[in-house]
C-alpha cells in the first residue's frame, strides 16, 4: 500500500520552544528510538575511523626521512609523508624545468587577476570579463607555458590578451572605488563628457587601437625558451586539460543544444548525431580514438601533438554532455516567456540571449557544476594514454628508487587534493545559486 500525504496528515516540525543547539540535536538525531540507536552507531563508526586515520596519518606519521626504509626505521606503522614532501614539485608541476616554474606561477596569478572583477561588487561589464578570459587568456597562458617562436596570429592574440587584462583590471579598480566604468571614467577625465556619442566612441576606439599597438610591439621582445609538452605534468597538466575543457564545454553545449532544438532539419539532425555519437561511448574510447585514429584523417604533414588531441577530445566529449544539461534547462522555461519576448519585437537570438538563456542558466547551475566536477575527475583517464597528469605522477612515486613501494600515501594525498578542489567548486555553485535566486520557492 502506498502512502499518500493529505492535508490532514501531521507533519513533523521542530519544537518552537527549543531553539537551542540541544533542542536541535534532540529533534534531528534522537527523536525516536531507532533514530537514537542509528545516531549512536554512526558516531561510534566515525570515531573509530577518524581515530585510525589520525594515528596512521598524524600521530605515527613520518614527515622527515631520506627513503622509505628510513621511514620504517622511525615508525613501521605510520604513514610515510616524507616521500610526498620530496615529490611535491613533481606532483604540482610534473617534469617542467625547475628554473622555469615562474612561468606557471605567473600564469596562475594572471588568471586570478583576470577573474577577480567577477567577484567584486559595483564592477560593470562582468559578462565581457568572463568572455575575454575564455577567449584570450588561453593564448597568453599558452605562450607563457610553451614558449618558443610566435607566429603573427599568436602575436596578435597575446597583444589582445594583454590589453584586455589591463583594461579589465583598470575597470575593476575604477568600478570598485569610483562606482563607474572605464569608458565613462576616461571620457570624463579628458573633458569630453558632453561630446556627441559618436565622437566619444571614436575616441575610445582610438585609445584602444593605440593600446593594442603598444602591447603588440612590447610582446615582440618576449623570447621565452621553448618547453615541449612532454615536460608538462602533475596538477598543472590536470588544470590545463580541465580548464580548457570547462571553458569550452558550456559555450559548446549551448550551441549544440540550440542546434538540437533548431527548426532546420540539417542542423537538428547533425547536432543530434554529434551529441549521441559522443554520449554513446566512454571517454577512454574517445581518448584512444583521438590519439590513434585522428592522425589518419588529417592531411599529410599536418601534425598535432598528443596533448592537443586529448584536449580536443575532452572538449567535444564534455560539450555533448553539457548540451543535454542546457537542453533540459531550456525545456524548463515556460512557453509564455518565448511568446512575451516575441510580442516586444525580439528575434530568435535576442529572445535566447536576453530572456531565455539567463533564466535557464540559473536553473542549470547545479548540473553545470556537477558536470565540471566530473570533467575534472575524468582528466585522470589521460594517464592511461601516457600523459603524466597528477595520477601518473602519484603512481611514479612508488617506482622511484628511494620510495619504492610507497602506494597508499600518494593516493591518499591525491584524494585530499581532489576533495578540496571539488568541494570548493561545489560551495561556489551554492553561492551562485543563492546570489542569483529570484526568491521563488520550488
Amino acid at each position: 500500500m502506498s502512502y499518500v500525504k493529505t492535508k490532514d496528515t501531521p507533519t513533523r516540525t521542530p519544537p518552537m520552544n527549543e531553539s537551542s543547539l540541544l533542542g536541535w540535536l534532540k529533534f534531528n538525531l534522537f527523536d525516536t528510538l531507532f533514530s537514537s540507536v542509528l545516531t549512536v552507531f554512526v558516531l561510534i563508526a566515525v570515531f573509530f575511523a577518524v581515530q585510525s586515520l589520525w594515528i596512521w596519518g598524524i600521530a605515527d606519521g613520518v614527515w622527515v626521512a631520506e627513503t622509505r626504509r628510513a621511514c620504517f626505521d622511525i615508525n613501521l606503522d605510520g604513514a610515510c609523508w616524507a616521500g610526498i614532501i620530496a615529490w611535491l614539485d613533481n606532483i604540482f608541476y610534473g617534469r617542467y624545468p625547475r628554473d622555469e616554474l615562474w612561468r606557471i606561477d605567473l600564469g596562475a596569478i594572471l588568471l586570478i587577476v583576470w577573474m577577480v572583477p567577477l567577484w567584486l561588487p559595483r564592477v560593470r561589464g562582468k559578462i565581457l570579463v568572463g568572455l575575454s578570459a575564455v577567449a584570450l587568456y588561453p593564448f597568453l597562458a599558452g605562450y607563457l607555458f610553451a614558449g618558443g617562436d610566435k607566429g603573427i596570429f599568436l602575436q596578435v592574440m597575446v597583444a589582445a590578451a594583454i590589453v584586455c587584462l589591463v583594461a579589465n583590471t583598470a575597470n575593476a579598480a575604477i568600478g570598485y572605488f569610483a562606482d563607474t566604468h572605464l569608458p565613462g571614467f576616461i571620457i570624463q577625465k579628458i573633458g569630453k563628457g558632453n561630446a556627441p556619442e559618436k565622437q566619444q566612441r571614436n575616441i575610445l576606439l582610438g585609445l584602444l587601437a593605440a593600446a593594442f599597438v603598444a602591447a603588440f610591439f612590447w610582446q615582440l621582445s618576449w623570447a621565452e625558451t621553448s618547453i615541449t609538452w612532454t615536460k608538462w605534468g602533475g596538477l598543472f597538466l590536470t588544470f590545463v586539460i580541465a580548464g580548457i575543457g570547462i571553458a569550452f564545454a558550456l559555450p559548446g553545449g549551448i550551441v549544440l543544444a540550440l542546434g538540437r532544438r533548431s527548426k532546420l532539419p540539417v542542423v537538428r539532425v547533425f547536432s543530434m548525431a554529434f551529441i549521441e555519437l559522443f554520449r554513446s561511448v566512454p571517454l577512454i574510447t574517445v581518448l584512444f580514438m583521438a590519439t590513434t585514429m585522428f592522425p589518419l584523417f588529417v592531411p599529410e604533414g599536418f601534425v598535432l601533438n598528443k596533448l592537443v588531441q586529448v584536449i580536443i577530445a575532452v572538449c567535444l566529449f564534455n560539450a555533448c554532455y553539457m548540451a543535454e544539461v542546457v537542453r533540459a534547462g531550456l525545456q524548463a522555461i515556460p512557453k509564455g516567456q518565448f511568446e512575451g519576448a516575441h510580442t516586444i519585437g525580439l528575434g530568435y537570438w535576442g529572445t535566447m540571449g536576453l530572456i531565455i538563456m539567463p533564466q535557464a542558466l540559473k536553473h542549470m547551475i547545479p548540473n553545470i557544476v556537477g558536470s565540471f566536477i566530473g570533467l575534472l575527475k575524468d582528466t585522470t583517464l589521460v594517464s592511461i594514454i601516457g600523459l603524466f597528469d597528477i595520477l601518473n605522477i602519484l603512481r611514479a612515486i612508488s617506482r622511484d628508487s628511494p620510495w619504492i613501494g610507497l602506494h597508499k600515501e600518494p593516493l591518499v594525498f591525491g584524494a585530499m587534493l581532489f576533495f578540496i578542489i571539488c568541494f570548493a567548486m561545489s560551495k561556489y555553485s551554492r553561492h551562485l545559486e543563492a546570489k542569483l535566486s529570484t526568491g521563488h520557492q520550488n
